[in-house]
């Protein structure tokens, strides 16, 4: 059995990173420091702590 390589690998100089989405933090929050994000009916809050950190609570 041989292992398969994604087809990120196949086109060089892709980077599997350069293709997710990215999103601000300090957009996602409207300059503030907490947002609420929802999935599937759960709600989580993202915070942005005093230090620049972030944390994603349920």
């Amino acid at each position: 059995m041989t292992a398969t390589r994604p087809a990120d690998f196949a086109r060089p100089g892709t980077s599997v990173l350069a293709r997710l989405p990215q999103h601000d933090a300090t957009e996602l929050t409207r300059g503030g420091n907490q947002a609420l994000i929802v999935l599937d009916e759960q709600v989580y809050q993202l915070r942005i702590t005093r230090a620049g950190k972030l944390i994603l609570t349920k």
